[in-house]
């Protein structure tokens, strides 16, 4: 799997992969780019498989599916070891790359995201709503668990381009990715993780709630560091793009 992939900054800077949520596309992390770049890092987006411009598998894939897929996406860029940012679905696979190639990966930032994440069951009702119902459907529940009610109001424009997001992705990559979700099981596995590591929450996300999710991961990762963000529901990085770029920045630069 070839994965679709954006490159930006110097190219001698230090190498950070940004990876995103089920249902998205790496223009997810548009508000993070200039500052990142204006910073001196060299910035690779990625778009999950059957999401953006990657195409969608012709079967189920698990987590190590997907960071299989980071991995190749290094060796074709010929980069031995990137930080890694990566948010809910993106956020999985950096903690397994973590346990699983942790030569690969240096500081590692965790974004609303899980270790384990409902149940098997639930996830592949999921996929069977995207093949039978269409995408549309997933986006009207994805919005509303994505950003809180005061920002969809006050960003209507913006909250109809990520409905649109989700809505064009393939049926069929999302199911895929959803049956990666439901088989994953990362929580024995956090003690592992040696890389640096940030664990970012957004207070007022119903998907990933960070008493739930992101305490147990940051208390599990050996030195880990745990931050809520307050105003912010699941995808935090566009709710909140200031405080989620300078806790990610702080956290690259080694300065807590």
């Amino acid at each position: 799997m070839r994965v679709n992939h954006v490159v930006e900054g110097p190219q001698d800077g230090e190498v950070v992969v940004l990876s995103g949520s089920i249902g998205s596309n790496l223009s997810m992390w548009e508000p993070q780019v200039p500052a990142l770049t204006h910073a001196g890092y060299r910035v690779v987006r990625y778009d999950q498989r059957g999401h953006g411009r990657t195409p969608a598998p012709d079967r189920p894939c698990s987590l190590a599916d997907l960071g299989g897929d980071v991995v190749e996406l290094l060796d074709g860029l010929g980069v031995e070891r990137a930080a890694f940012v990566g948010l809910s679905l993106g956020g999985m696979t950096g903690m397994w790359l973590a346990v699983n190639h942790p030569d690969r990966i240096g500081r590692l930032v965790l974004c609303c995201t899980s270790a384990r994440l409902g149940t098997p069951q639930m996830w592949a009702e999921r996929a069977e709503q995207a093949r039978a119902h269409g995408m549309s459907a997933i986006a009207d529940g994805s919005i509303q668990r994505w950003f809180t009610a005061r920002w969809l109001a006050d960003n209507p424009r913006l909250a109809r381009e990520y409905h649109h997001m989700t809505a064009a992705t393939s049926a069929e990559g999302y199911a895929a990715c959803c049956a990666a979700i439901g088989s994953m099981d990362l929580l024995d596995d956090l003690p592992k993780i040696t890389a640096p590591t940030l664990v970012i929450a957004g207070a007022d996300d119903p998907a990933t709630p960070p008493e739930e999710h992101g305490r147990p991961i940051a208390e599990a990762i050996p030195g880990a560091r745990f931050e809520v963000v307050a105003h912010a529901a699941h995808l935090g990085n566009v709710e909140q793009p200031q405080r989620f770029t300078s806790l990610i920045l702080d956290h690259l630069k080694g300065n807590r």
